[in-house]
């Protein structure tokens, strides 16, 4: 199987894990997601009033410079992970 397949099979499997994550883990999940999906963080960030937004943007923006496939690999095994 591709990278690209265990990346998608495992963004299905994250809507199904056992327990939901803390929110710092749920913070990682969404940046190695846009990361492995999008790449480098791209847009305005978010204003001081939009705390979920701007956490996430930050979080995204964090990873700059992380290849797509590496951040895919991260996802794939932290969900793996999460999964038990």
């Amino acid at each position: 199987m591709s990278l690209q397949e265990q990346f998608a099979q495992a963004q299905a499997e994250s809507k199904n894990l056992p327990e939901r994550p803390d929110n710092m883990t749920l913070l990682k999940i969404y940046a190695l997601y846009k990361q492995g999906s999008s790449g480098d963080a791209t847009g305005e960030r978010p204003g001081m009033t939009d705390f979920v937004n701007r956490a996430k943007f930050d979080a995204w923006a964090a990873l700059k410079g992380s290849s797509q496939e590496d951040a895919m690999q991260q996802y794939i095994d932290l969900i793996e992970e999460l999964k038990g």
